[in-house]
């Protein structure tokens, strides 16, 4: 798998796969209004390939992200994008939702039109597999749901972990959770599953709360997003409205577009800094479950002096040029309302 070495920031933008395509991206996700702007992200970005979307329960049940992922391909006017259901449960624990932060429906009652196009059939961790299989050193795998879907693919075909030309992960932090004190929801809602992925042997980046916290709608963010036609008034606004009449705003901001972050970091990895870490899942503890144990203090994975056995395992986000941010969201959202109205004519 192929992975950036620089440990101070993101690597050049020339970068480019062996397509010409410079990101070829398959998108694991629970959506979720994050998730919504996620993959609004990718489709708005001339430069980006959208080989498909697998869906997992998380923020809400699978059905309802399912049905999410096939609303929105169907809006942002990508009906041929591939969508292929996956896991509707966690490897062993019972299931836990977001629907506090997302709503019941998954994107905080925003009136989004019904699908009337097909789900493609398949199992989600075989529809990984087979991607990552036809077009190996191609394809980014970018992950911002709870890790089941991608831990179940790498048990099936351990190979993956050599055929994804990047692993992306929204999930985690460094210094505190959003679920619990000590754990991001992803990472607690399957806490074996993302044991499992960080102990498959490649080197995943690592996009959690302490990056995408950087990234939080303010009410300027706000009023530029009001100017994109029906992306504006059937999910942009609604969706976030919903957040700031749940009582989650605080200090005139809105929510973090976690899941945004990680497709970011695929397009536009200068607009990051990172540092290389060993990362550690808590599946045990009682009060410390789906935390993410991250180490600073290792050194690289293929250093040869490296004789404790503490070595790097992932690459982890830490700071995020905020106001670029922005500016590409709001070019990708241009876009996709572009799409949008050509595919309506």
């Amino acid at each position: 798998m192929k992975h950036h070495t620089s440990t101070e920031a993101g690597p050049s933008t020339d970068d480019r796969s062996p397509t010409g395509v410079r990101a070829r991206i398959l998108l694991d996700c629970d959506p979720g209004i994050d998730d919504a702007m996620a993959l609004a992200l990718v489709l708005g970005t001339p430069s980006a390939e959208l080989v498909g979307v697998t869906t997992v329960a998380g923020n809400v049940p699978l059905s309802r992200t399912t049905a999410n992922a096939l609303r929105l391909t169907e809006f942002f006017g990508s009906p041929e994008t591939p969508v292929v259901a996956g896991s509707a449960l966690p490897l062993t624990r019972p299931s836990v939702f977001a629907e506090h932060v997302h709503g019941s429906d998954g994107l905080g009652g925003a009136p989004v039109p019904e699908h009337t196009r097909s789900l493609t059939p398949g199992f989600g961790p075989d529809f990984i597999i087979e991607q990552l299989a036809a077009a190996p050193g191609e394809i980014t795998l970018i992950a911002i749901g709870p890790m089941t879907n991608v831990a179940l693919a790498v048990r099936k075909e351990p190979r993956i972990v050599e055929w994804a030309r990047e692993f992306v992960i929204m999930g985690g932090s460094y210094t505190r959770g959003n679920i619990t004190p000590a754990a991001e929801f992803n990472f607690f809602a399957d806490p074996e599953a993302a044991a499992v992925v960080f102990g498959a042997g490649w080197s995943p980046v690592l996009i959690g709360l302490d990056l995408t916290l950087q990234a939080r709608i303010d009410r300027d963010v706000l009023d530029r997003w009001r100017a994109y036609g029906p992306l504006s008034d059937n999910l942009l606004i609604p969706s976030i409205a919903n957040y700031f009449d749940n009582g989650l705003g605080e200090q005139h901001l809105g929510p973090a577009v976690h899941d945004a972050c990680a497709v970011a970091y695929c397009l536009r990895p200068d607009l990051f800094r990172t540092r290389r870490a060993r990362t550690n899942i808590e599946t045990a503890g009682a009060y410390t479950s789906g935390m993410s144990v991250v180490d600073f203090g290792v050194a690289a994975k293929d250093d040869p002096d490296a004789t404790t056995g503490r070595t790097a395992n992932s690459l982890v986000a830490t700071e995020l040029d905020t106001d670029a941010f922005w500016d590409v969201m709001s070019d990708a959202f241009a876009q996709v309302t572009a799409t949008m109205t050509e595919h309506r004519l």
